[in-house]
């Protein structure tokens, strides 16, 4: 495993190699397939080096909304300002909600704004 990763990623490593050797699965690969898949799913997790400096950097996910500071708002803020937005930038907005927090008070007034 890669210098940094916690030790839960470090126990699904050591647990996914052991099932590997167990099952006979992967010969002669079995550490570099269990690392393969432990470290996509810190990637995906946002626990890698380099998902941390691209949020430092500003590469926050909600950075493309027409509303600024949307993940810090509540669902009450967010509501009042979904009046005047375009039809595309509802949609952004949608796309956001549902991949991400999945709210189901602004799915709603999107719902209603369309």
């Amino acid at each position: 495993m890669p210098a940094g990763a916690n030790p839960k990623r470090e126990r699904e490593f050591k647990q996914l190699e052991k099932s590997f050797r167990q099952e006979g699965r992967y010969r002669g690969r079995e550490e570099e397939v269990a690392a393969r898949i432990v470290n996509k799913q810190r990637a995906e997790q946002g626990e890698t080096q380099a998902e941390r400096n691209a949020e430092k950097a500003g590469k926050a996910p909600d950075r493309d909304l027409p509303i600024d500071g949307y993940q810090h708002l509540t669902v009450a803020q967010i509501r009042k300002k979904l009046d005047g937005l375009s039809a595309a930038q509802l949609k952004r907005v949608r796309d956001y909600e549902t991949l991400h927090k999945k709210r189901k008070g602004i799915l709603d007034a999107l719902d209603n704004q369309g």
